[in-house]
């Protein structure tokens, strides 16, 4: 029985998928299951899984998109995940395989979300454009130092959350990684315990990068002040989801 779901947002990774799954074969023990999620069946990356030759190492589920773009992707991940845990995770991003175990790790202590940092002793961000650059880690600083949320990068987009995250707070963005900061703020607001663990982040070299910063920026805005809301206006109210009712 896998313990954790591993979800990965693809769109035409066939250059870096391989190496990624090598990197899972190689580092991670924690029982789990790896969900490609894909937006079209051309997608080079599932030509590349067809002909990995460990498949059979991995349990590897194939997702089809029910949305679009990114989000759409990581949604869908979410929602036919299974596992106590889930943890996004991106597909050029071939470091950090060795971090998994300990996020686990981590979030079996108790935490509910456990966000993958930059900007702790340990982590590094190398490469980023200067504007993208710029735009993270000013977030990470007034976040951390004026909103007081209790992690100190926000917007990474490796996180890993818990059951109770994804069964039981509503998303409401609808574009890009965006889900990623709203879950953690409302997470911070509801009082759930979130954790931090280092992990190392380099700019991608291969295959096309899908973060548009400033196409979504006036969406993360919207959850960069609900963080200042909660610690300063004393704001709690979270959307939840429905319970599930059983079919009659």
């Amino acid at each position: 029985m896998a313990r954790l779901d591993i979800v990965i947002p693809v769109y035409q990774e066939g250059e870096n998928i391989c190496r990624l799954l090598d990197s899972f074969v190689a580092e991670v023990r924690t029982p789990h299951r790896v969900l490609i999620c894909y937006d079209r069946d051309d997608d080079s990356t599932l030509l590349a899984i067809a002909g990995y030759p460990k498949r059979e190492a991995l349990d590897i589920v194939l997702v089809k998109n029910r949305g679009r773009g990114p989000h759409g992707a990581v949604m869908t991940g979410l929602a036919e995940s299974t596992a106590p845990f889930a943890l996004v995770y991106m597909a050029d991003d071939t470091f950090n395989a060795r971090r998994i175990d300990g996020m686990l790790e981590k979030a079996e202590q108790g935490y509910d979300i456990v966000v993958a940092s930059r900007f702790v002793p340990g982590g590094c961000m190398v490469g980023a454009p200067w504007l993208k650059g710029f735009l993270v880690r000013g977030a990470s600083f007034t976040l951390y130092y004026l909103g007081r949320l209790p992690v100190k990068d926000p917007s990474n987009g490796l996180r890993l959350f818990s059951r109770r995250v994804i069964d039981e707070i509503a998303v409401e963005s609808d574009s890009g990684f965006c889900y990623s900061i709203e879950l953690l703020v409302k997470c911070h607001r509801l009082g759930w315990p979130i954790g931090e663990v280092p992990i190392e982040w380099y700019e991608r070299t291969a295959g096309q990068s899908r973060f548009r910063v400033m196409k979504w920026l006036p969406k993360y805005l919207r959850w960069y002040f609900y963080a200042f809301a909660t610690t300063w206006l004393g704001a709690r109210s979270v959307t939840r989801k429905q319970p599930r009712t059983a079919a009659v």
